[in-house]
């Protein structure tokens, strides 16, 4: 690798011995000759400001023995005023580090992710920057070349017209589009068709002031067609008397990706558990169970009138034990895993949730539905969808009727469940475990969960989830 062979100067504020000689060792990598100042606290660093005229950047630890977060930036932002502070951490928080970046932080960079080549490029990006804006005089200019140096994706757009007015480098280079392509775009051709009605609804929202900005997690499209999640910051602006929203798009595809595997596994181990369980007591307690009726049978002939008066009593409660024990297991363990159908497994559980004909319930399962080879993964976590609603129907919605749809169409696994119980108004109603469970299933699957409901008209929700 070819060194910078130019000459910085260069103060590493960082306590900790280790954490400075993987920083030091960083630089020598990248430049030639660099000039090392190392302190370890603030005053330290506050003395060699005072008495040292220049150095090209500041790497910063953010948690300094005497100084941290918040109060160190501010303190040291009042000590410098030209020189460009690189923040280095162990804390990855995307609020913060736009927060501190707005306040006139250079960069900020997570130590478990730094390279020599990434500190490298944000020192001269920095030192760049600073150079650019001690050059700048006229705002606009400023702005524009400020826009264009940020690594964030960054665009602006009009309210009214949703066209693209302005776009930086960063977003170019991640979405695909050329700088011409992206100002020939409105705001709507990025996001995925599915997703355009729920955008439209939040922008109208935007522009009658009932919300600042569009702020929150969405699904941008590239000119690739690949399909990303990205976190969203937005920042309402004017100028020449129109309304615009200035945008940072924050690629967290694989952030989310690593989370689903997570729960994913989370689950998994959740189910494994569960069969465990459900075996046990089809296959264990339930044997004993049997044998103990066996047993009893061998002692009946041995049995006066008033002896077998009992015994009966016994092997009936014995024989619902193991009518219970079986249902439970079943419950637990839905053995469509080995040998069952969906189908069958739904119509198993909907008879053992009424099984004192509490309600009238209707299923409609299409044939299509029936036959599909429909993945594991999906029945299970369908099925335990619908036990989440059940009980929820339990427990809240005094109701008498149930409906089940389920069905296939275009690809998609469609699940309508409704009941005419009390209902209730989804503005004022903080969304239970019971509602989170399902929305983490389903998301879990790609899929999307909708809930209908108000006051004393009932509950409708509906699972959408994709097969292919």
């Amino acid at each position: 690798m070819i060194k910078d062979n130019k000459q910085y100067d260069i103060l590493v504020v960082e306590d900790n011995p280790g954490d400075f000689i993987l920083i030091e060792e960083y630089l020598h990598e990248t430049f030639l000759t660099p000039s090392i100042t190392h302190v370890r606290d603030f005053i330290s660093a506050s003395a060699v400001l005072y008495t040292v005229s220049h150095f090209d950047v500041i790497l910063l630890d953010l948690s300094l023995p005497d100084v941290s977060g918040q109060e160190l930036i501010t303190a040291m932002l009042k000590l410098v005023s030209h020189c460009p502070i690189v923040i280095l951490t162990g804390y990855s928080d995307i609020t913060q580090s736009l927060k501190f970046i707005s306040q006139g932080v250079s960069d900020y960079l997570i130590k478990d992710d730094l390279t020599s080549t990434m500190l490298y490029k944000s020192i001269i990006y920095s030192i760049e920057r600073r150079n650019i804006i001690e050059e700048l005089t006229d705002s606009k200019k400023q702005y524009a070349d400020l826009f264009q140096l940020s690594t964030q994706v960054m665009w602006v757009y009009d309210i009214e017209t949703l066209k693209i007015v302005q776009v930086n480098q960063a977003a170019i280079n991640s979405y695909g589009y050329t700088k011409e392509e992206f100002l020939n775009l409105s705001i709507i051709e990025i996001r995925p068709k599915e997703d355009v009605i729920k955008f439209l609804e939040m922008l109208k929202k935007v522009r009658t002031n009932a919300i600042n900005a569009n702020n929150g997690t969405f699904r941008h499209k590239k000119k690739s067609g690949e399909i990303i999640d990205v976190e969203v910051f937005s920042t309402p602006m004017v100028v020449d008397g129109r309304q615009y929203l200035s945008v940072i798009a924050i690629d967290i595809t694989e952030k989310n990706l690593n989370e689903q595997k997570v729960l994913r596994a989370i689950i998994e181990t959740q189910e494994n558990e569960r069969y465990e369980v459900g075996g046990e007591l089809h296959d264990n307690v339930g044997q004993i169970l049997v044998s103990s009726l066996i047993n009893m049978g061998m002692l009946k002939k041995h049995l006066d009138p008033a002896g077998l008066k009992w015994y009966e009593e016994t092997k009936e409660s014995i024989n619902l034990a193991i009518k219970e024990i079986r249902d439970l297991s079943h419950r637990i363990a839905p053995n469509f895993l080995d040998d069952t159908t969906l189908y069958e497994a739904i119509k198993r559980l909907l008879t053992s949730f009424n099984v004192d004909g509490k309600y009238a319930i209707t299923l409609n399962f299409d044939e299509p539905a029936r036959i599909y080879p429909i993945k594991t993964d999906i029945q299970l976590n369908l099925y335990r969808i619908l036990q989440e609603q059940l009980k929820n129907v339990l427990k809240y919605a005094n109701a008498t009727t149930i409906e089940l749809d389920i069905s296939i169409a275009d690809n998609f696994l469609i699940m309508s469940f409704s009941d005419n119980g009390v209902g209730f108004d989804k503005s004022t109603i903080n969304e239970g475990i019971g509602f989170a469970n399902i929305k983490r299933r389903v998301e879990l699957l790609a899929g999307k969960f909708n809930v209908n409901s108000s006051v004393g008209n009932g509950c409708i929700i509906k699972v959408t989830i994709p097969l292919l």
